[in-house]
């Protein structure tokens, strides 16, 4: 036996048609480590920490790179559209699985949210005598067709939505290195790899206010576990999953450390404030005129860019759910073209409440919401990482089949991963603004407790844990 025939063979077919082939999960991979979680939530980072949040995003960035090569080898081994949430399920129990599956769409729900709002209000500064809610629900309703018309579609919208940020951010440090290097634009007395140090140096504000911003910094890699929902329809995912993910780091060296690097050697660190884009303000030091607009059309991509991803996870998981008796069976149907449409449907329209808000609710709002986003995000990273490690035993014991993709180190660094997701919950817990989002996922939790019990007294059989998957069948 092969671990490699383990992952082909032993797949199971789901009904989706596999239609995203490499070249479009290599750009939803890039598109999910880029979103506005640095194009804009940046600025406030660089206000809090300086320089230093150079480190942060690098810090952050290997902890991510461990839970996707912890996720690797579960996908390698079993590769599945319900990802975590069936890992969950089989190595932790049924109501981790069922708890998994509604966070993540709960993650997904309240991010389209924000998402279809932000990109109102980009749309805005072009057109502003369109309101607001007009643009959200075109937006919404546009992103709902392409998702319902076929997952080709949604992987094709996914690749040029990454495509746009990718140049932009490209584009950035090219132009950054050419003011740097010969000193060229109104930036250029000013720009200078010094100014990584010389105003209070890298951590101008202590190391503990660089610390605070994890939190922040961990919402800018939300989504970049949604490559493993897209197992159950890649084309070859044994050869595409591993690509993807192996070329995270150089994403996230290139991306976010290269980038900011390159953004605060041409502009002082002091120049940033909250509610800032540090890539605006780049272009409006070095004096390109169109720079607001091309920013704004970036971030407005990225917005869209996460929703049309929010749309696609979370029609797959409540489809997940109903297969295992979790979510009403009627989410469980394919269209003719192979899509959940009615979990997308359901889902589109919780995320159009956003609409709604607009009316209503606080700017400040749509940032608890976020930090809502964050903490599901946080959990979902959590059962990969004890899934992970449960698997690794079992496999130790010779209890399940290895995977073809093995994690390096084996579950050593999914535990060091588990303490600081674990360190920055308690940072969330400290910071008075950011800890509403643990008293809504306390709220959540209990919902889903109360329905767990309903599916108990209703249908006993589903919450019962399943037997290990028999090793000689899997051969």
């Amino acid at each position: 036996m092969t671990s490699a025939q383990v992952d082909t063979e032993n797949a199971p077919e789901e009904g989706y048609e596999r239609g995203l082939n490499s070249r479009q999960v290599q750009m939803i991979a890039i598109g999910g480590a880029i979103g506005v979680g640095l194009f804009l939530g940046a600025g406030a980072n660089i206000a809090k920490a300086g320089p230093s949040i150079i480190l942060m995003y690098a810090l952050a960035g290997v902890i991510i790179f461990f839970i996707m090569r912890a996720l690797g080898e579960l996908l390698l081994y079993r590769p599945v559209s319900g990802s975590f949430a069936e890992y969950s399920r089989e190595f932790l129990g049924p109501f981790f699985g069922y708890f998994t599956g509604w966070t993540y769409w709960l993650m997904w729900v309240v991010t389209g949210m924000a998402e279809l709002t932000a990109a109102a209000i980009y749309i805005h500064y072009w057109f502003p005598e369109i309101p607001q809610w007009v643009s959200a629900l075109v937006f919404l309703v546009l992103l709902f067709v392409a998702n319902l018309i076929s997952v080709k579609l949604f992987g094709e919208i996914e690749f040029w939505f990454s495509m746009v940020k990718v140049t932009a951010i490209i584009g950035m440090i090219v132009i950054g290195i050419g003011v740097l290097t010969l000193g060229f634009s109104q930036a250029g007395d000013t720009a200078a790899v010094s100014n990584l140090w010389e105003f209070d140096g890298f951590f101008p504000k202590g190391i503990g206010s660089s610390l605070m911003t994890l939190q922040g910094v961990m919402f800018a890699y939300l989504a970049v576990e949604l490559v493993g929902v897209t197992a159950g329809e890649s084309e070859n995912p044994e050869k595409t999953l591993p690509k993807a993910i192996n070329t995270l780091p150089w994403r996230i060296a290139l991306f976010y450390v290269g980038a900011l690097t390159v953004i605060l050697a041409v502009v002082k660190w002091t120049e940033f404030a909250e509610g800032v884009s540090p890539f605006v303000e780049a272009f409006a030091v070095i004096g390109i005129p169109a720079g607001a607009g091309i920013v704004n059309f970036v971030v407005l991509t990225a917005a869209l860019s996460s929703c049309n991803s929010g749309m696609y996870s979370t029609g797959r998981m409540l489809r997940t759910l109903a297969d295992n008796g979790e979510a009403p069976g009627v989410f469980r149907r394919l269209s003719s073209t192979k899509t959940p449409a009615i979990g997308i449907g359901v889902s589109v329209v919780f995320m159009g409440i956003g609409v709604v808000l607009n009316y209503t609710v606080p700017e400040k709002a749509f940032g608890y919401v976020t930090s809502v986003a964050t903490a599901a995000g946080i959990w979902t990273w959590l059962m990969i990482l004890i899934s992970h490690v449960r698997y690794r035993s079992k496999v130790v014991a010779g209890r399940l089949p290895a995977s073809s993709f093995p994690a390096p180190g084996g579950s050593v660094c999914s535990w060091i991963a588990i303490a600081f997701l674990l360190f920055v919950t308690c940072l969330i817990a400290y910071d008075a603004d950011a800890r509403v989002c643990l008293y809504v996922m306390a709220g959540w939790a209990a919902a889903l407790g109360i329905g767990w019990a309903v599916l108990k007294s209703r249908n006993p059989e589903v919450t019962e844990r399943r037997g290990e998957p028999d090793l000689e069948k899997i051969v």
